[in-house]
């Protein structure tokens, strides 16, 4: 069995819900040993970006151990990356975890110090008076060499684009943890070939 905890938060975006639970799930079917699930500060109901509720199975203090965290993004994403208890919580990670982020959520990994000496993506494109993520990640933590890409791997830990960028950056994970079967044919059954072949030659090199 391996284990995919999906970090969640108030203020998470659902899309990157659907990025991270819904293509560990899809992936399922492929390898039958994954097994994903959500947790937050507390279990229980999380209000997401826009208002939608989902349940956290689990609160940090109950929570099993895992094989891999993903944190996820959203706007909720200052709030969360000042949480004391959340940064604690990813303080006291074991090193075997397998570390990855989709969209803003590596401005949570960032505020943790996770990033510090590593190369690492995020969130581009905005709306409005907006900052985009990738120039506050620049700006707010110098000691992290920021890239504008798909995927970032760097020491093993992983960072992917914005919003639908973190189907790529879960499949790009599935790919590191299980080989390229399992990514392809995720991929496959999620009907997202063509961009996944888009991006491939943007996404780094397997490494741990």
């Amino acid at each position: 069995m391996t284990d995919y905890a999906i970090l969640i938060y108030e203020g998470v975006e659902p899309i990157d819900l659907g990025a991270t639970f819904g293509v560990l799930s899809m992936a399922r079917r492929i390898e039958p040993s994954i097994h994903s699930f959500g947790i937050a500060a507390k279990a229980g109901p999380v209000r997401c970006a826009n208002g939608l509720t989902v349940l956290a199975d689990y609160g940090y203090e109950n929570c099993p151990a895992f094989d891999a965290l993903i944190v996820t993004g959203g706007p909720g994403w200052p709030e969360a990356a000042a949480d004391p208890l959340t940064q604690a919580f990813l303080k006291t990670l074991p090193e075997k975890v397998a570390l990855a982020s989709i969209c803003t959520g590596a401005m949570i990994l960032a505020a943790a110090g996770f990033l510090d000496g590593h190369a690492a993506t995020t969130k581009t494109e905005v709306t409005g008076e907006e900052r985009p993520p990738l120039t506050v990640l620049a700006e707010a933590y110098p000691e992290v060499t920021v890239e504008k890409a798909v995927a970032v791997l760097s020491d093993g830990i992983l960072t992917s684009g914005g919003v639908s960028l973190g189907i790529d950056g879960v499949l790009y994970l599935l790919r590191r943890l299980h080989g390229e079967r399992v990514m392809t044919e995720s991929a496959r059954i999620l009907d997202y070939q063509r961009a996944l072949a888009a991006n491939a030659k943007a996404l780094p090199p397997i490494g741990f």
